[in-house]
């Protein structure tokens, strides 16, 4: 009788743990799909019932919140149990693509622009023409990070490194974040407003969002919270994030706005920050030198 042959011990655990971080990318592609269906819903109801449209609306914008969780926490857990795979970082650029490009796409058309211009009017078609091009600079900043996640030295001679710690251009979640966390904070339609006011908040919206293409496409330099803290840092860590916790959860509309906003500016702050800082120490060496 010939001896069973031993199965390598944990062998099917470790099979299992590849289908963890593919679990949190299809949980991230079922917000944005359902974001996408709530907000079609949404702009059904504009005519008919407003108050009922902004219920979908911010059913739309709380499915891209939960979907930039599930998209934090998929590459996490895939570094933490080793289980990162080619297919799984094209399948989290596409889910990124539905979730984060054309969700808050077809949201802000149907809670903004589309709820207050008609198709007869030229300001539609510029805001149609706007979401279409914050949808190409969100996709050109996925492909962007995939190079340099293949490439991660230089990818053009003369183009700055990559670094762990930063992101090059504004990553596409924060921007779709951003757009949500308004949608959450008045998740009624524009069109509520008198004629003059929808204009001018519609208006706002469409250039807040060239603004967000913008910066996606640009090379300022964006945190990646991927470095670890130690020691006394992450007890400060710990306090910080539990404060967050409690405040989103005491005063959420209010809280997620100003935290997709502060993420938005703080590149651009810390941009002209060290372009400041540059200058100075240029003009310290002139001194010096002279």
């Amino acid at each position: 009788m010939e001896p069973e042959e031993k199965k390598p011990v944990h062998r099917g655990l470790k099979k299992g743990l590849y289908l963890i971080p593919t679990a949190f990318t299809a949980a991230n592609i079922a917000m944005g799909f359902l974001a996408v269906l709530s907000s079609v819903r949404g702009f059904q109801l504009l005519s008919l019932n407003p108050e009922q449209a902004a219920i979908y609306f911010e059913y739309a914008a709380k499915g891209i919140a939960l979907a930039i969780v599930f998209d934090m926490l998929d590459g996490r857990v895939a570094r933490m149990t080793r289980t990162a795979t080619e297919i799984g970082v094209q399948l989290d650029s596409l889910a990124d693509v539905l979730t984060f490009g054309i969700a808050p796409i077809v949201l802000i058309y149907s809670w903004a622009i589309g709820a207050t211009f008609n198709e007869a009017n030229g300001l539609h078609n510029f805001g149609v023409f706007v979401l279409f091009m914050y949808l190409m600079c969100g996709s050109f900043r996925l492909a962007r990070f995939n190079l340099q996640a293949i490439r991660p030295r230089v990818l053009i001679e003369g183009t700055p490194k990559i670094d762990k710690k930063n992101f090059v251009g504004l990553p596409i979640p924060p921007a779709a974040g951003l757009l949500a966390s308004i949608v959450y904070l008045h998740p009624r339609p524009l069109s509520v407003f008198t004629e003059d006011l929808a204009n001018i908040y519609t208006i706002s919206i469409i250039v807040l969002m060239g603004f967000l293409g913008l910066l996606m496409v640009s090379t300022l330099r964006y945190t990646s919270f991927k470095s670890t803290a130690s020691g006394r840092q992450s007890g400060y860590l710990i306090l910080v994030i539990a404060a967050l916790g409690m405040l989103v959860w005491l005063y959420s509309r209010y809280m997620l706005f100003a935290i997709a906003s502060a993420y938005v500016l703080h590149g651009i702050f810390w941009y002209f920050l060290s372009f400041f800082r540059t200058k100075k120490q240029k003009e310290i060496v002139v001194r010096n030198e002279a």
